[in-house]
């Protein structure tokens, strides 16, 4: 987080527009069970340094955040927490780099000498390289097959649905999300992007993959058991309007078995992995190349590396911190 508040000045891209906003995270709570999850998980953040995080009651939070509708029992809210524009992000670091990229040229493989890649095949050439890094996202599975790697990396289709010029929103407020369903929205263009970790299967990743309906009828629709609505009302009057606007996103999580990501040297020479944040790559994308970088250089040493590629993995359930 502080990279991303010192963003110019890490950069020297003093006009660079990150689109960060710090206007907090609230999980609103409305089961008992879920409120004492909540108070849990406030415990257990304050032990671990988190001091600033908030636990409210269902009347503390709808007298800061009017639009909560009163099933909300208790709510969890911290300030610092927000948002940026991923794409921002992306093309800010690779102007800054000073590196060159080559675009628009599939890879098609690897070159080796024995064992040790030593370069990567292009459609159109043949770059050479002591180490290769692989960092493709949701496809590295893929381009690891081509190295001869079997990456432990499940990809699950995910969808974000975007409500633009939705006056209704109100633009100054947090991510809200129903602690229950995971169901959450946040305002942008002037409207709101809803999200939902949707229940789906693992599936081989497509270059562009279609979106399904499905997925923003049930945010969006009040009858649903995880719709917006269920927390803030003025989703409902949203879906009732003849003027209601939307579109779907579709793209993937990577998801490693225990949802860390693979950092560091691979099992085969000279090939290094930056993949598998299972779902948190922006969180994740700064601490974690500088662990790949000083993994590969020698600043870090595998035995100091919990993340690294080879570890041995427990099965964890996405809802076990």
């Amino acid at each position: 987080m502080d990279f991303f508040d010192r963003f110019a000045e890490e950069t020297g891209l003093k006009d660079w527009d990150l689109e960060l906003r710090h206007q907090g995270y609230l999980f609103v709570a409305t089961t008992e069970q879920g409120e004492a999850q909540q108070a849990s998980l406030v415990r257990a953040q304050r032990q671990w340094g988190l001091t600033d995080v908030e636990q409210l009651t269902g009347d503390e939070a709808r007298k800061r955040f009017s639009y909560l509708a009163p099933e909300a029992r208790s709510a969890r809210f911290r300030q610092q927490d927000g948002w940026l524009n991923p794409r921002r992000l992306a093309l800010g670091l690779a102007q800054a780099s000073g590196a060159e990229f080559r675009l628009g040229r599939p890879v098609t493989g690897f070159e080796f000498a024995g064992d040790r890649p030593i370069g990567v095949r292009t459609s159109t050439e043949t770059i050479h390289a002591s180490t290769v890094v692989l960092a493709a996202g949701p496809l590295s599975g893929s381009v690891g097959r081509l190295a001869g790697l079997e990456l432990p990396l499940v990809t699950v289709r995910r969808h974000k649905l975007v409500v633009p010029r939705l006056p209704a929103v109100p633009a100054g407020a947090p991510m809200t999300i129903e602690f229950e369903t995971g169901a959450h929205w946040r305002p942008a263009l002037s409207g709101a992007f809803g999200l939902w970790t949707a229940p789906a299967a693992a599936e081989e990743p497509l270059e562009d993959p279609p979106p399904s309906s499905d997925f923003a009828f049930g945010l969006l629709d009040p009858r649903s058991d995880h719709a917006l609505a269920r927390i803030a009302p003025f989703w409902k009057d949203a879906w009732a309007s003849p003027s209601l606007d939307w579109f779907l996103q579709a793209g993937y999580y990577d998801y490693t078995p225990d949802h860390r990501p693979l950092l560091g040297p691979s099992v085969a020479p000279g090939l290094a992995l930056n993949t598998g944040y299972s779902g948190h790559g922006i969180m994740g994308s700064i601490g974690g190349s500088r662990r790949v970088i000083d993994a590969i250089t020698g600043r870090l040493r595998a035995q100091d590396n919990p993340l690294r590629p080879d570890r041995t993995m427990t099965v964890r359930p996405l809802d076990v911190l």
